[in-house]
């Protein structure tokens, strides 16, 4: 006998109502960014009311949250998956590249310039620390050297909260910061077109820099 559907046709129907929300959510944001993000413009697009459609998302900044919930839940997914899949640091830095070329302003959400006035719920963070553990993982040989920590790699190894529970030894916890400072540098960079007109291809710079940071 086949399980029932669990919700019920009012849950379903909310589902749809607040990805239809999100989906033009997402066109504001690519038109005007996130700081114009506008409940009652949304509304209108989709033939509602105002206060209905705060009965989905009680503010911007609850919906602005959901936003960003998708966004940091498609990576940690994409970089699960591969990891799961057996990974290295230079299969991660594709599976970066890739995701965010394929939605630059999902990219700038997470990493580009903070929304004025808005702070994100602590559940986030927790998002965005599985992404880190993966990177993490990638870092951390089987047979560590037997070498002193570099002064950088000591202070990293004294101040490791951005890096949660994870025992990544010091030279990892480097390794794993170069990866993702520079990494995001590149593609910032990039995504915001300041490579347009400089007349060489930003890819062949990631690679290289993939490379330096994989060869360390």
């Amino acid at each position: 006998m086949s399980k029932p559907d669990a919700a019920t046709p009012r849950e379903r129907y909310r589902a749809q109502v607040r990805e239809e929300i999100k989906k033009h959510a997402w066109e504001q944001i690519a038109a005007a960014g996130a700081s114009a993000l506008s409940l009652n413009a949304i509304a209108k697009q989709i033939g509602m009311s105002g206060p209905a459609l705060y009965r989905y998302f009680a503010s911007r900044d609850e919906l602005i949250t959901e936003l960003i919930r998708d966004a940091y839940r498609s990576l940690a997914d994409a970089f699960r998956a591969r990891a799961e899949a057996g990974t290295d640091l230079s299969d991660l830095a594709h599976v970066l590249r890739g995701w965010a070329l394929e939605d630059p302003q999902r990219y700038f959400l997470l990493y580009g310039t903070p929304v004025p006035g808005y702070r994100a719920p602590e559940d986030t963070t927790r998002i965005a620390a599985e992404i880190m553990a993966v990177i993490l993982d990638a870092c951390t040989p089987e047979h560590l050297p037997a070498t002193p920590p570099s002064p950088l790699q000591a202070h990293l190894d004294d101040h490791r909260a951005w890096a949660g529970q994870h025992p990544a030894p010091p030279s990892a916890l480097h390794r794993a910061l170069a990866f993702w400072t520079r990494l995001h540098g590149v593609l910032s960079l990039e995504l915001a077109g300041h490579f347009t007109g400089m007349g060489f291809d930003p890819a062949r710079l990631y690679a290289a820099e993939t490379e330096t940071i994989t060869r360390q």
